[in-house]
């Protein structure tokens, strides 16, 4: 029930978020309330998240994929939401009881290490990784188990959910594994905003964005293939 209070008053008021802190100096973010609308129905479309999802929030929901990946958005249409410290073999027993998961790469290789995730049926299950550069191994290794995976690129000042590609075959995962760029990792091919490569710069701007029309620049170094589909590079 504490729950649910806090994230009402976020859906009324807006919230403070921090950035990661992973990529430059930390920064303190405020969250409109109209931005998060907006991010909220992103997330909703492009994971096909319904009232009847029940989501599986294992990231801290200080930052910005914990909160803004799943758990906003599925509040905001009243579907379910439970919130944990990620325990990888927790994760492992539990995850079916879901139809959503958001993890890092990070939690990624840590399941991938534990014995139950070898036997792990992912059928029906929702799983959509970022917040750092995801790659195809890790696609590959949740795609073999039966999951809808999702790639998604986004930042504590826009989306997230703002550029993505969601898999739901191995074949698919070869199709666009065969137009990969070498040294980079995919983004995605799906976006939810504005966006502009100044430089190989990434630039984004629209209502997801604490920005909203204003451009901004997100120090992302990006390229896209003949297919339209973006792939990062590193930052500049």
């Amino acid at each position: 029930m504490e729950l649910k209070k806090t994230l009402s008053k976020i859906l009324k008021d807006g919230t403070d978020l921090n950035s990661s802190g992973t990529t430059g100096p930390q920064k303190t973010i405020f969250q409109t309330p109209e931005k998060l609308y907006f991010a909220n129905r992103a997330a909703v479309d492009s994971q096909q998240l319904t009232p009847e999802s029940k989501i599986y929030t294992v990231c801290k929901i200080a930052h910005a994929g914990g909160l803004l990946a799943q758990t906003l958005p599925a509040h905001s249409i009243g579907a379910d939401v439970t919130v944990v410290d990620f325990n990888a073999y927790e994760f492992n027993k539990e995850i079916t009881k879901y139809t959503h998961t958001h993890l890092t790469p990070t939690h990624g290789h840590i399941l991938a290490l534990t014995k139950g995730f070898k036997h792990l049926d992912l059928t029906n299950i929702h799983v959509t990784c970022g917040s750092d550069p995801v790659h195809w191994d890790m696609i590959e290794s949740f795609v073999s188990k039966g999951a809808t995976f999702t790639t998604n690129w986004g930042m504590t000042e826009v989306g997230p959910l703002a550029i993505n590609t969601t898999f739901t075959s191995l074949e698919q995962v070869e199709d666009y594994k065969s137009r990969s760029i070498d040294g980079a990792t995919l983004l995605g091919d799906r976006t939810y905003c504005s966006v502009d490569i100044r430089d190989n710069e990434l630039y984004v701007k629209g209502d997801i964005s604490v920005y909203g029309d204003n451009w901004f620049a997100t120090g992302d170094m990006v390229t896209v293939n003949n297919n339209g589909e973006f792939y990062y590079l590193g930052r500049k």
